[in-house]
């Protein structure tokens, strides 16, 4: 089992920037792929980004060229930076990992609101 705690989520005005962390604790020596994961109000949770062990990386197309994840090995935490940030970008992050036993662990999620 991995328990994940995210922080760095708030309040910014369009154009900013805003640094989500994620640190995974318990099972991380089975952690395979990190990702970070939103779900705007009303909207269903979609994909934002994810990185793997070897450190390929994959990330939505509407936040690319913005947004850049991140992963420490040796801190078990993955990153989000986000940058020229929008208002649809507005949503509940949460952090995922999923093992190599293709088990998934979610974090409790934090809040970036960007206003216009």
């Amino acid at each position: 089992q991995v328990q994940l705690v995210e922080s760095g989520g708030g309040l910014v005005q369009a154009g900013g920037s805003l640094r989500l962390s994620c640190a995974a604790s318990g099972s991380v020596f089975a952690i395979n792929v990190m990702a970070w994961y939103r779900q705007p109000p009303g909207k269903q949770r979609e994909l934002v980004a994810a990185i793997s062990s070897g450190g390929s990386t994959n990330y939505a197309n509407s936040v690319k060229g913005r947004f850049t994840i991140s992963r420490d090995n040796a801190k078990n935490t993955v990153y989000l930076q986000m940058n020229s940030l929008k208002p649809e970008d507005t949503a509940v992050y949460y952090c995922n990992v999923l093992t190599r036993s293709q088990l998934s662990s979610w974090g409790q999620g934090t809040q970036v609101t960007v206003s216009s």
